[in-house]
């Protein structure tokens, strides 16, 4: 099945983007939370919780979106046979990386998916997490213009890029053999929010649907929010941001239609007013995701076309979830959690000596 590849073509991914922009409202009303359609910061840290990974009894819910995610770009690869199992170096790095973008993404309450659905659903705490992440990765950009460099990639067993893959439908038969009881946090192997953000979800069958579709698309068209603003800052390529602004627009409209739109700062759902920390919560995720090659789905979507690294980001970033709640890092709608702005500085302080540290020096 070769020939050209109309999803990468800029009509194509604009395409991507107005298709994300419809589904992830459309999962909102359907039982999602709040501008929260898709997250896949949140989503992952729900994963986290009903593994048993933290004890925020009201985010912990299996998300088939992020398994549909992987899933669909598994197929999308196989289908037009650019399944290529790879790995890199320095895989203690990528994991350190997710786990601090991940604690980035918790204290502003959303990663850069999310930040825009808050936007376009009338959050206006989202604008600073929006500066910060592209503030995050100008940052990332000096790096990258300045030898930072995690290593080469190289072609592995086809078993390494199944890993993820493999984990993520696991995930999805613990969730069929062991459901969710009603009004009963465990189904005595998964952990299930019976209220808050982990208690608001979307049909399985939908929300799964909606995942693959998602997933098969995003591998077509190489869709990525960290790399929109990654090549308009160092190449002036706008290719990838037109994607990006047209899932805000459309997700804007289609909010309108459905009448989510809610405009305001205060009592926004599953988001907090410290604009500072809003702002340098996404900062530190958006430099963890420059620094890792990729946003969060981007990471999900290249694991399941087979590249390891991926799918080592995307661990750090699960076990990232867990640190931070059971930590006091993530954020609740009441602010910052009690250790979260001692963990955004540090983070930033790792990130920086990762960035700095891992340059090759010219010749």
């Amino acid at each position: 099945m070769q020939g050209r590849n109309i999803f990468a073509t800029r009509w194509g991914i604009i395409g991507v983007g107005a298709v994300i922009g419809i589904l992830a409202p459309l999962l909102q009303k359907l039982g999602n939370p709040g501008n929260m359609g898709i997250c896949v910061a949140c989503f992952e840290r729900d994963i986290a919780g009903a593994l048993g990974l933290h004890r925020a009894a009201v985010v912990q819910y299996m998300r088939p979106e992020i398994i549909g995610f992987v899933i669909g770009s598994l197929i999308a690869a196989y289908l037009f046979k650019e399944y290529r199992p790879r790995v890199g170096s320095a895989p203690i790095v990528r994991f350190v990386l997710g786990v601090f973008a991940m604690i980035g993404a918790l204290v502003f309450l959303g990663c850069p998916w999310r930040a825009v659905l808050r936007l376009a659903g009338g959050d206006g705490n989202a604008i600073l997490g929006v500066l910060g992440l592209t503030f995050g990765i100008w940052i990332g950009t000096l790096f990258l213009k300045n030898g930072y460099n995690l290593g080469r990639t190289q072609a592995t067993h086809a078993a390494v890029g199944w890993m993820l893959p493999l984990i993520m439908v696991g995930f999805l038969a613990l969730m069929l053999v062991f459901p969710q009881i009603k009004d009963q946090p465990s189904s005595g192997v998964l952990f299930y929010s019976v209220k808050g953000p982990g208690a608001m979800h979307a049909p399985l069958l939908l929300a799964l649907v909606a995942g693959l579709a998602i997933g098969f698309l995003a591998q077509r068209s190489r869709f990525c929010t960290m790399g929109a603003i990654r090549d308009t800052v160092l190449f002036g390529q706008t290719h990838l941001l037109s994607g990006f602004v047209t899932l805000v627009g459309v997700a804007f409209v289609t909010n309108l239609v459905l009448g989510q739109f809610n405009a305001g700062f205060t009592g926004q759902p599953v988001a907090h007013t410290l604009h500072v920390w809003n702002f340098a919560g996404m900062a530190l995720a958006g430099l963890a995701f420059a620094l890792a090659g990729g946003c969060p789905g981007r990471q999900l979507f290249l694991a399941g076309e087979g590249d390891g690294d991926a799918a080592v980001f995307v661990m750090g970033m699960i076990v990232g979830a867990g640190i931070a709640h059971n930590f006091g890092l993530a954020s609740s709608p009441q602010g910052v959690g009690p250790h979260g702005i001692a963990a955004v500085v540090i983070g930033m302080l790792a990130c920086l000596f990762i960035g700095f540290t891992m340059r090759k020096k010219s010749a």
